[in-house]
């Protein structure tokens, strides 16, 4: 298993979270608002370690975890750079690494027309869109997805939908918090949790979330 958390809790809201999430799939954490998806999504980047119990990255805790190839995160808040380009602030991890990032994925995510528009004169969900491309731009083991629908029309939600089929066939795990029926529906596995415990688990593409 790529990512495994045995007996987590954090902080008041995760209780006794036991995952084991394998590579190539899309694993959905589902439940409502206030569950405990967006921490556990953050213990899964590393962003923390929990309480109490383990997180697990290919055998390494979470948190000591560092490389965006191993372990990407696309948060709520997109923390993008507003005077650096669509195409710069989705292409950065790969800069920094001295490589180049593939034009092919702005295109998937429709934001090729607008690549070298700065990011504060784009949309919140042009903006969500390459927050999402600078976290698969180097094919990670991980990615972890918070929202990654939020403020998408249907249009571009087909979009996500479609980047997230493919990144999965080469290999990388991505982690979904989500509400959205749609991204539930190309799900691998569905974890959905209430009150910060996992009440249901899953297996292919049947889950709902209530």
């Amino acid at each position: 298993m790529i990512v495994e958390t045995h007996e987590v809790r954090h902080a008041g809201v995760l209780h006794d979270v036991s995952l084991s999430l394998p590579a190539a799939q899309v694993a959905v954490l589902a439940g409502r608002s206030g569950s405990g998806k967006t921490t556990l999504c953050h213990l899964i980047a590393g962003i923390m370690p929990p309480s109490e119990g383990r997180v697990l990255v290919r055998d390494r805790p979470a948190h000591s975890v560092k490389d965006w190839a191993e372990v990407s995160l696309l948060p709520q808040r997109l923390a993008l750079d507003p005077e650096l380009t669509v195409a710069e602030n989705a292409f950065l991890p790969a800069g920094l690494r001295g490589r180049t990032g593939d034009p092919d994925l702005l295109d998937r995510l429709g934001l090729a027309p607008i690549a070298d528009r700065p990011a504060r004169d784009t949309s919140v969900g042009e903006q969500q869109r390459t927050a999402l491309a600078r976290a698969l731009v180097l094919a990670p083991a991980v990615a972890v997805l918070d929202e990654p629908t939020a403020h998408q029309d249907d249009e571009h939600v087909q979009l996500v939908l479609d980047v997230l089929t493919v990144v999965v066939r080469t290999g990388t795990l991505a982690v979904v918090a989500t509400h959205d029926p749609r991204v539930i529906e190309i799900a691998d596995q569905t974890i959905h949790l209430r009150s910060g415990r996992v009440v249901t688990s899953w297996p292919g593409r049947t889950g709902r979330c209530s």
